[in-house]
């Protein structure tokens, strides 16, 4: 298993010394994708996608055609149907609970509705520190608060097999600060943006309340059922490298470091859309799996973030829609590139409407058929001795 043996100063975050201890923790009823995620040896490696439950399924459209997205999302039954769909037609080593970055707003005062169409909507948006501290509020009981979720989780935990990982997830504090601030999704961010320099109080102020939110939120996922946790920042694109690493990171530093003290063994994925240009900034992260867009080179940020790191990613989901020789080789180039590490494959971004469900189905068979990564061994039944 890969440890973080040091730490040193490095800009606004922390860079960690990676080693190997030559020791594997094998815990056989652990699932492949969360072994993966915490760098042990594993036999091969694991598949999902994100936005794996979406439009693109004719199964999932008979809901989404005939239901309002919140209502989807926040009840029970519909909710664990959706999740279950791909994990039922494709065979993925995880499922991830159908839900929305946004879900946990409204705990914490933040209205929001998902028009068909339009996307999401905050009909009154955050825009003063006035606002900031008067209208969101502490989100108290997320039992109280998100029922729903721990039904959801909890269901889905006991429908699926011992070797499938239940992902939980959240939108990063920068993503979720965005959306209420803004109100809505926009290209140039104009009403955040403005704030950033003429109001940054505020701006961080919201940051701060939204981080401790999540952080709670996380932890509640994980107790109703969640076995891996993963940060979406799909905003970050939005941001320099420099602007990253003060709006973004620290914050999401902040979450991961509340699971690590306070679930210790669940791993963390931190997915940041835009990474271009911010892999010197993620080598202070200290989640336990980079997930990667396909805007990045996987073999460089393989050659950046060191071999024991865990990637995830990081197929353009656009080929998809391409033969399937086209798809084997790019899941083949992939995983190749990924090495010599621990990884696991998945999108590079969500899977679009329209994509057709066998290539899905080709992408999950492809990769099951990969064999034991590379700079490592299939762990044997004596690595259960766990030896030095």
């Amino acid at each position: 298993i890969w440890r973080r043996t040091s730490s040193t100063a490095h800009g606004n975050v922390t860079s960690s010394a990676w080693r190997c201890t030559k020791t594997f923790a094998v815990h056989r009823e652990d699932p492949l994708l969360v072994r993966t995620a915490r760098g042990e040896a594993v036999e091969r490696t694991p598949v999902w996608l994100m936005r794996q439950a979406g439009r693109y399924m004719a199964e999932f459209r008979a809901y989404s055609d005939k239901y309002p997205f919140r209502t989807r999302s926040e009840t029970p039954e519909i909710a664990v149907e959706l999740s279950l769909q791909p994990w039922r037609a494709f065979g993925t080593d995880a499922v991830i609970f159908f839900s929305d970055i946004l879900t946990p707003l409204p705990s914490v005062g933040v209205e929001f509705d998902v028009i068909k169409g339009k996307g999401p909507r905050i009909e009154s948006p955050i825009r003063s520190m006035e606002d900031v501290m008067q209208n969101v509020v502490d989100m108290g009981d997320p039992n109280v608060k998100l029922p729903f979720v721990r039904t959801i989780l909890e269901t889905l935990r006991s429908e699926i097999d011992e070797s499938t990982a239940l992902v939980g997830f959240v939108g990063a504090p920068w993503t979720l600060a965005a959306y209420a601030w803004e109100g809505k999704a926009d290209r140039h961010l104009l009403h955040t943006k403005t704030a950033m320099t003429r109001q940054p109080e505020a701006v961080h102020l919201l940051l701060d309340k939204l981080t401790d939110m999540l952080a709670q939120y996380c932890v509640y996922q994980i107790d109703s059922g969640a076995q891996v946790m993963q940060i979406f920042d799909s905003w970050a694109h939005h941001l320099s490298p420099e602007q990253f690493q003060v709006l973004s990171l620290p914050y999401v530093e902040r979450i991961v470091r509340h699971i690590h003290e306070q679930r210790p063994g669940v791993p963390v994925i931190f997915h940041a859309n835009g990474g271009v240009g911010k892999l010197k900034a993620l080598q202070g992260c200290t989640a336990d799996v980079i997930g990667l867009d396909w805007n990045t080179d996987i073999a460089e940020a393989r050659q950046a973030l060191g071999r024991g790191r865990v990637l995830q990613g990081n197929v353009d989901p656009m080929l998809l829609f391409a033969p399937q020789e086209t798809i084997q080789e790019a899941v083949h180039d992939c995983i190749h590139r990924a090495q010599p590490g621990p990884h696991i494959l998945n999108v590079g971004h969500g899977v679009v409407q329209g994509t057709p469900e066998e290539a899905v189905r080709y992408f999950v068979q492809v990769a099951k058929e990969s064999g034991p990564q590379q700079g490592y061994a299939a762990p044997s039944d004596r690595d259960l001795l766990t030896a030095q």
